[in-house]
């Protein structure tokens, strides 16, 4: 016998079993009668593989097979619609997608058929979180979604991709693609926080708020310490999770728009991530109580709006043209001066701008990762700043202690690279 296969017989049978053993104990949690289970779907996918099989000896009986087995599965929704007024076609679905995985083995494909059954497994297993998400999803969030879409296919292509202006500084293409990713990113955000909600304490909602403005957290989180001061390691956690994550949208941002820039800005940012995470945990150990409600009327705004985006493209112009101007003219001192600046109030818009220009070499690599580390260290010290002005001395004191970390991962991580990379 050929083991072949016998091997590719024993991969089809398993994808069925595996993908139908999923809707058993599905249906077996809600307390629901399932006509299709296990069995009947390993015996699909078989029936699939040797439809393949005989196809070739036998043209016309592979569409025969699966027209009869669709005849079947049509027939078993009718009955579950009719007697147990069940709507849904999930499984039936995945009964006729195992049938065409087991016509992919048979034609050499089973590590692509695997891996179908892997994301479709998945995806069944989803559906709770599915069902949560959609609870809590709005029609203005829809319509934010659909905005994304026209900004990306729409009004992106549309766009002339070339230098344009009195000195060539300003891409309308690249600069609307920077602020659909500045858009996107903080919908990410944004839905986090309306997913998860304040419930689940200030950790989250942070980290949530973090990927949106880190600014934002700290002067509410600063206020809502001013009036209760017996909880410092919480209030000090919930704001450095969200420097931390911060500096984690900063080196996701240059892994879109610069990849090889990315690799030398992941070991500072990444450090520091990490080590910002250990430092947060630590606090959540000391801490008697993580959930502490407070909300911001900047990260409950929707960030996909067409206004938000169009400032801030037009942001990204104004600092890209800038850091183009003083760098030809003042070299790589005039290009950290101007990082220092975008740094007080905005790191997006000057991460997004370096990364394009080093990523059309127009910058040096590592000028631009000293830039984006001193507008991400001036942003921190703002930051510190609010918490000193709004929270008082002691709530300062304990994220100057964070801040002291971040310069050590930050600065550290720069040297290394400078030196080593």
């Amino acid at each position: 016998m050929d083991h072949r296969l016998i091997q590719a017989i024993l991969t089809t049978m398993l994808i069925g079993f595996m993908i139908g053993l999923q809707r058993s104990l599905a249906s077996t949690l809600q307390n629901k009668k399932s006509f299709i289970g296990s069995r009947t779907f390993a015996l699909i996918a078989l029936a699939g593989f040797m439809a393949a099989w005989m196809e070739s000896k036998r043209p016309g009986f592979l569409i025969a097979l699966f027209i009869a087995i669709g005849i079947l599965i049509a027939l078993e929704y009718v009955v579950k619609v009719r007697y147990l007024e069940r709507l849904g076609l999930t499984t039936e679905i995945a009964a006729l997608l195992t049938f065409g995985l087991g016509v992919m083995v048979w034609y050499g494909l089973e590590r692509y058929a695997i891996f179908i059954a892997v994301l479709t497994i998945l995806l069944l297993e989803l559906k709770p979180k599915l069902q949560q998400i959609e609870r809590h999803i709005s029609p203005t969030d829809i319509q934010s979604v659909v905005l994304l879409l026209v900004m990306s296919f729409v009004i992106l292509p549309i766009l002339p991709d070339k230098m344009i202006g009195p000195y060539h500084l300003f891409n309308p293409y690249k600069t609307w693609v920077m602020a659909i990713i500045i858009a996107a990113l903080s919908f990410v955000g944004y839905v986090a926080i309306r997913i998860f909600g304040h419930r689940h304490g200030i950790l989250i909602t942070g980290a949530a708020g973090g990927l949106i403005s880190s600014t934002a957290v700290t002067i509410t989180l600063s206020k809502l310490f001013a009036k209760e001061r017996s909880l410092l390691p919480i209030y000090t956690a919930g704001i450095a999770v969200a420097w931390t994550f911060m500096f984690l949208r900063v080196f996701v941002e240059t892994l879109i728009v610069a990849p090889s820039l990315a690799k030398i800005v992941a070991l500072p940012y990444l450090l520091t991530a990490m080590a910002g995470g250990i430092y947060v945990y630590r606090l959540y150990l000391q801490s008697h109580t993580t959930h502490i409600p407070f909300h911001n009327e900047q990260l409950e705004k929707n960030p996909l709006q067409l206004s938000e985006a169009i400032k801030f493209a037009i942001l990204f112009g104004i600092i890209y043209g800038a850091v183009h101007l003083v760098e030809g003219r003042y070299g790589d001192i005039g290009v950290y001066l101007i990082s220092v600046i975008s740094g007080i109030t905005d790191v997006d818009a000057i991460t997004l701008s370096l990364g394009e220009m080093a990523k059309e070499k127009k910058l040096g690599q590592l000028t631009a990762l000293i830039g984006i580390v001193a507008a991400s260290y001036t942003n921190t010290l703002v930051k510190l700043g609010i918490a000193y002005w709004l929270g008082g001395r002691e709530l300062g004191w304990s994220l100057t202690k964070f801040t002291i970390l971040i310069t050590i991962t930050l600065f550290g991580g720069i040297w290394f690279v400078r030196y080593f990379g």
